[in-house]
């Protein structure tokens, strides 16, 4: 069990370092008055600190590590 969080978490902390980001795109009400509505398309981001990737992924090879094999 211990061993598949350790890969998973490796895999996790490359994907992030490799992608810092990514942004999506949300449609937003401007105007509803009665029966007239108006939207707008609005693109958000999500960022997260390269960091957090290297942390993740030191964590994933030391719970591989210390895993203990049967």
């Amino acid at each position: 069990m211990n061993r598949t969080i350790g890969l998973i978490l490796i895999v996790v902390g490359i994907a992030m370092l490799i992608w810092t980001g990514f942004t999506y795109t949300k449609k937003e009400k401007l105007v509803d008055a009665g029966p007239i509505q108006i939207s707008a398309d609005r693109e958000k981001s999500v960022n997260w600190p390269p960091y957090v990737g290297g942390i993740i992924l030191v964590a994933g090879v030391i719970v591989l590590v210390t895993s203990k094999k049967k």
